[in-house]
C-alpha cells in the first residue's frame, strides 16, 4: 500500500492544503493528514477543532485519514508504515525550507518526500494569513474550507 503523510500544525487547515490533497489522491492509496503537537507552540485552534475541521474537509474520502502525532514527522511516518511525505510548495521560500528536510528524512529515515506546486489561485493562501484575519475579525471563510 502507497500511504503518504501531510503533515502539519492545520491552525486552521486552508483550501490550499485541501487542494495538495485532493491532487495528490491518484497517488496513493490512502493519505493521513497528519497534526503534529507542540506543547510550546500557541495555537488559535484547540487540537479538537483542528481535527474535526480536517475531518469535515474530507468527509466521505475512506482514501483520506486524520491522526495527530507527537514527535518527529518521519518516526511517526515509520510507525504507522508510510513511506512517503507529502509537501505543499507556494514558492521558492518554501522549497528552499522543505528541501533539506526532505534530505535529512531520506537519509536517516527512509522517507521520500513528495512535493506538489500550490494550484495558482491558492498559492497566497497559508495558515498565519487566515490567523491574522481571525486575530482582527476579519472574514476568512474564502480561505477554508
Amino acid at each position: 500500500m502507497k500511504r503518504a503523510v501531510f503533515p502539519g500544525s492545520f491552525d486552521p487547515i486552508t483550501l490550499g492544503h485541501v487542494d495538495i490533497v485532493e491532487r495528490a489522491l491518484p497517488l496513493f492509496d490512502e493519505i493521513i493528514v497528519a497534526i503534529g503537537t507542540n506543547a510550546a507552540k500557541k495555537n488559535m485552534w484547540t487540537l479538537e477543532e483542528r481535527k474535526q475541521q480536517i475531518e469535515n474537509a474530507f468527509a466521505g474520502n475512506s482514501k483520506i485519514k486524520v491522526a495527530v502525532y507527537e514527535g518527529l514527522t518521519a518516526d511517526f511516518c515509520k510507525k504507522i508504515g508510510a513511506r512517503f511525505l507529502l509537501r505543499g510548495l507556494r514558492n521558492p521560500s518554501d522549497f528552499t525550507y522543505e528541501q533539506t528536510i526532505a534530505q535529512a528524512n531520506q537519509k536517516v529515515n527512509g522517507v521520500e518526500s513528495v512535493f506538489l506546486m500550490s494550484s495558482p489561485e491558492h498559492g497566497y493562501i497559508s495558515s498565519s494569513i487566515v490567523r491574522d484575519i481571525a486575530r482582527n475579525g476579519g472574514d476568512y471563510s474564502a480561505l477554508v474550507p
